[in-house]
């Protein structure tokens, strides 16, 4: 709920709780055991962000947010309402649009290879240095020879052709090395087998798209990306991660400290993204959510244990909340210190000891303050969601997506077709012709030299007929006269 500036999160019988507007870019991470509560949890924070007029990036692993778009029933929730004395509490449905790189439940997101840039499609494919500068090569000659790469199928059609005609190449760009050529080829079939070409195409998705408000009562979007498919491919998971977050940065301006985020990212069961991520995609990611608040985007990680999440993120994550840990293991108990020593102490809780005996929707929570600080952890229950809880029929999300001013811009593909057939078919039309031309100067030289010794042959022949004739005609004479 957003109440009197700001967000109304959960609630004990002392006070209220909230995450303050400011505050929020200093980035936050839920946590708990399955089961605890984490997804309704963040259902409220996304509901509460919208209200506050801050659209949201939120990734759906198994579309338990979808429904967010529908009022919710007040039978089902008026317990916690009357428990927490939440005054002026009502059901209403938020406004959504369902993304989906694979298309099947929502609006897809695209972008072209040329708009990665050799850099970032580098860290993508994991390419060691020499192959990275192979790919600038290429990449470089693509521009040059005012070739579009739009998806994959293009990049791997440039790196054949390069290899190809690599000795002309050479000389203007420096040495190319077929090996790394065909190191990078292994790698783009690794990333399309992933379905990587599902996410290379136009129309190319703006990202200021995800920052449109509700025209009736101003709520901020709440963009739910359908990811149960998407989880399973982790390296093209990865490789859109890396470029939403880095397409964030490099586009949007500096603002420093702000009232509140343009825009939120969530990202749902981080622990299966941290889990499958290369390590050096990992970098990239801590590099951006250090840098990324001073863009004035917030970005919250939802998992089971902190300790899914790296050191290096996890010390820029401000406000935490925190449900039920369970104690069955040396590990278990390890996780649960390591909650403990992560907040700011309250002396009236023992943190180690509440965490394991929480009921489903209490939390151990922290929010920054006025001044940054963390506060005092709380013991305190999470408020019921607004919206609709449980699953969305596919027809309505059909409809909703449909009706969104996005499915007319970006829904179906724009097949532009790239020039690499083009200048590859040039190239070998003038080879051909190269080859053509050297065959009948090839021919003219052999006549020429044929036509030269014939001539020099009868010459030759009539010299020797000559001379032969001559001594002939010598003797004849000697014969007469002696």
């Amino acid at each position: 709920m957003y109440i009197n500036n700001k967000l109304l999160i959960a609630k004990n019988k002392e006070k209220s709780i909230y995450l303050l507007p400011n505050m929020i870019c200093r980035h936050g991470l839920i946590t708990g055991a399955t089961g605890s509560g984490k997804t309704t949890t963040l259902k409220v924070l996304i509901e509460s962000l919208s209200a506050a007029s801050i659209p949201v990036f939120v990734v759906d692993v198994k579309s338990d947010l979808a429904a967010t778009c529908l009022k919710g029933d007040i039978s089902q929730v008026e317990k916690r309402v009357k428990d927490l004395e939440l005054d002026g509490f009502k059901n209403e449905s938020f406004p959504v649009n369902f993304l989906d790189l694979y298309k099947e439940k929502g609006i897809p997101i695209r972008t072209t290879v040329d708009n990665i840039g050799y850099r970032l499609l580098s860290k993508m494919l994991d390419l060691n240095t020499s192959q990275e500068g192979i790919l600038a090569i290429c990449m470089q000659i693509a521009k040059d020879e005012n070739i579009k790469l739009i998806n994959l199928e293009d990049l791997r059609k440039l790196l054949s052709f390069v290899s190809d005609n690599k000795k002309e190449y050479t000389v203007k760009y420096g040495n190319i090395n077929s090996q790394s050529i065909g190191a990078i080829e292994r790698s783009l079939l690794v990333l399309q087998q992933d379905g990587g070409d599902y996410f290379f195409g136009n129309p190319t998705f703006d990202l200021k798209d995800l920052m449109h408000y509700d025209t009736n009562n101003g709520y901020g979007f709440i963009n739910i990306l359908d990811a149960v498919s998407l989880f399973r491919k982790p390296t093209l998971y990865a490789i859109f991660l890396i470029w939403l977050l880095n397409e964030l940065y490099n586009t949007l301006p500096e603002v420093g400290e702000v009232s509140k985020p343009k825009l939120v990212l969530c990202f749902d069961e981080a622990h299966l993204l941290f889990d499958d991520m290369p390590s050096y995609l990992i970098k990239q990611i801590i590099q951006i959510v250090k840098l990324i608040r001073s863009k004035g985007v917030g970005i919250y990680f939802i998992s089971q244990l902190p300790n899914d999440i790296p050191d290096e993120v996890l010390s820029q994550l401000g406000n935490k909340i925190q449900h039920v840990l369970r104690s069955y293991t040396p590990n278990d108990e390890k996780a649960i210190k390591a909650v403990s020593n992560s907040f700011r102490t309250n002396p009236n809780l023992k943190i180690d000891e509440e965490v394991k005996n929480l009921a489903t929707g209490e939390v151990l929570i922290s929010f920054l303050d006025e001044l940054g600080n963390p506060s005092m952890v709380e013991k305190a229950k999470v408020l019921p969601p607004q919206s609709k809880m449980g699953t969305l029929s596919d027809d309505i999300r059909d409809s909703i997506v449909k009706s969104s001013n996005l499915y007319s811009k970006y829904y179906n593909e724009v097949k532009e077709e790239s020039n690499i057939d083009k200048l590859v078919s040039e190239k070998e039309k003038q080879k051909n012709t190269e080859s053509k031309n050297k065959e009948e100067k090839s021919k003219t030289t052999s006549k020429t030299k044929k036509t030269a010794v014939d001539k020099y042959t009868t010459k030759l022949t009539n010299k020797v007929i000559n001379t032969v004739g001559r001594q002939i005609g010598n003797k004849i004479v000697k014969g007469i006269f002696k």
